[in-house]
């Protein structure tokens, strides 16, 4: 299976399926003297594991992460960074019924066409299991990024028919919401919503946004490396999403020209600063200093209990419903993801980046 490799610099291989032995991540051109132990690594899967409340799958995983390699005395070493998690819970025989159908959402179809065999139990790679060498390897993004004083936090923005309002919002309560969203009225109207969902035995899908502070300017390649280009792939890759969106997105296109473009003003110290940020801190393909924005739509978990009709491999439609434990929205769990695939593209492209201009190649070797 090709297409497991992202990253030009700082390059990344996930690795492992939903009900095999493990999952991980091998993080290749990572630099060397990152202060970097398994609990830096540790706080982030805990926000992605399962089982975290009633809106999340129960299948019951520690996620605890070991480092292989690439670590010595507490620092990176320069060397690849091999990540593993073992898998702990898994309960093959809740796929027993489905071994020879085609689940509604899901890639069992495509995998099937492509391949002609596939790892019905829980998906295999399709899983959203695989998200977890993701998010290893994103906590070491985090960290590089964080040397340079750039953070990353992402949110959920709207679950079903909710979304926040942005003057009640709050980043720093986020962590506090049982569907990570930083608006408590907001956040109790999506509790609502998905009891609503459970008890139908349906699910239900959302939106995550991510916000980027303190970004230099000068990243991102012009043509067909585009930043912004860069994180919708990366965004895209994510199994469940299906649109991304940098600074208004889709809604640019019912504007006009004098609404969408950001005027340049000056700040106090005469530097120069946007007004706005309809552009979400991307122009040309290139960061222009402002806060990134970008925002990630997800579809509802295909995994639902009620009963749905399948095709089979022998070509005729059965009815059944999908057994096991599955979350009843994907979002909550996905702010992690959303923030490590937006931490990996940032820290390759400031890998790149040092290679653009002359100067700063002569400032790195003759300084």
């Amino acid at each position: 299976m090709a297409g497991s490799i992202l990253g030009s610099i700082l390059k990344i291989s996930t690795w492992g399926e939903s009900h095999g032995k493990a999952v991980g991540v091998v993080i290749d051109g990572c630099p060397a003297g990152i202060p970097l132990c398994e609990d830096d690594i540790q706080v982030f899967l805990d926000r992605r594991k399962p089982g975290q409340n009633r809106y999340t799958t129960a299948r019951a995983e520690s996620d605890t992460v070991e480092i292989l390699s690439g670590v010595f005395d507490g620092q990176t070493t320069g060397t690849p960074i091999s990540l593993m998690v073992r898998n702990k819970d898994q309960r093959s025989r809740d796929y027993g019924t489905i071994a020879e159908l085609y689940r509604p959402g899901h890639a069992d179809y495509t995998y099937d066409k492509k391949y002609g065999f596939r790892d019905y139990r829980g998906g295999g790679r399709s899983s959203g299991r695989e998200t977890t060498g993701r998010v290893a390897a994103g906590a070491v993004a985090v960290k590089l990024l964080g040397e340079l004083g750039i953070t990353v936090q992402a949110y959920v923005s709207s679950i079903g028919p909710v979304s926040i309002d942005r003057s009640r919002m709050d980043l720093s309560l986020t962590e506090e919401s049982p569907v990570r969203m930083p608006d408590p009225e907001a956040s109790a109207k999506a509790v609502k919503y998905l009891e609503d969902c459970i008890r139908s035995q349906d699910s239900s899908g959302g939106a995550v946004e991510c916000i980027v502070s303190n970004l230099p300017a000068g990243l991102g390649e012009p043509v067909f490396d585009k930043l912004d280009a860069s994180l919708a792939r990366a965004i895209m890759s994510i199994g469940a999403v299906k649109a991304v969106e940098i600074g208004d997105g889709t809604s640019a296109a019912l504007k006009k020209g004098s609404e969408n473009n950001d005027c340049y003003t000056t700040d106090a110290d005469g530097i120069p600063v946007k007004a706005s940020n309809h552009s979400g801190g991307i122009l040309g393909g290139i960061s222009d200093g402002s806060p990134l924005l970008l925002r990630a739509s997800f579809k509802p978990t295909p995994s639902i209990a009620q009963v749905q009709t399948m095709l089979g491999r022998d070509g005729a439609c059965h009815e059944e419903s999908i057994h096991g434990r599955h979350d009843p929205i994907i979002v909550s769990r996905a702010v992690v993801v959303v923030e490590a695939m937006t931490a990996l593209t940032l820290a390759d492209h400031l890998l790149l980046a040092m290679t653009s201009r002359m100067d700063k190649i002569k400032k790195f070797y003759l300084d």
